[in-house]
Formats: C-alpha cells, sequence, structure tokens
C-alpha cells in the first residue's frame, strides 16, 4: 500500500467534486483503495486530497495518464497537481481519555 498526497485548486469545489464522484468506479480500477479530501480553511477551492494506492506503480501510472489530465482539466483543476508520494512509518491516534 502507498499514500498519495496531491494538492491543486479548483475553479469551483461544487463542479470538481461532480466530477470526482462520477468517476470513483475508474479510479478504483486503476489501484485506489481510499480516499480523504481536505479542504483550506480560508480558500474553499484549495484542495488536498490524500489517497491509498495498491501500488506505486499503479498510482505513478495514474497520474502521468492522459485520461486522469483530461478528466482534471474537465473538473475545472487549475495548473499542474502537486503530487507526493508516501509510505508510513508511524501513526498514532489520542482517544478521548489522553
Amino acid at each position: 500500500m502507498i499514500n498519495v498526497l496531491i494538492h491543486h485548486e479548483v475553479a469551483d469545489y461544487a463542479a470538481w467534486k461532480l466530477v470526482f464522484d462520477s468517476n470513483l468506479d475508474w479510479r478504483q480500477k486503476q489501484g485506489e483503495r481510499g480516499c480523504r479530501i481536505f479542504r483550506g480553511v480560508e480558500k474553499a477551492n484549495d484542495l488536498t486530497l490524500f489517497f491509498e494506492w495498491e501500488s506505486l506503480d499503479s498510482a505513478r501510472a495514474f497520474l502521468a495518464s492522459d485520461e486522469l489530465k483530461a478528466k482534471m482539466a474537465s473538473a475545472g483543476v487549475q495548473g499542474p497537481p502537486h503530487a507526493h508520494f508516501l509510505t508510513e512509518i508511524h501513526s498514532m491516534r489520542r482517544g478521548a481519555a489522553d
């Protein structure tokens, strides 16, 4: 499992989210195993996405695909995304008792 952190801005979050949601099956077939979406507190169209991906090779192939570039353009993504490939080395969650 590999984690992929992607940051980009969109023209309109609601329009972007419609395209994003409509491509769930396609992303899963490409290797996506989960996703969390974050948006800027002061800039609602400033998005950071945190994906769990099947493998580094499938994540890289997905991000390099012309099909993704076309889908991002139709969703209103502004400029190229900034992507980082990560592996988790430590995780901690605080409980209510902490």
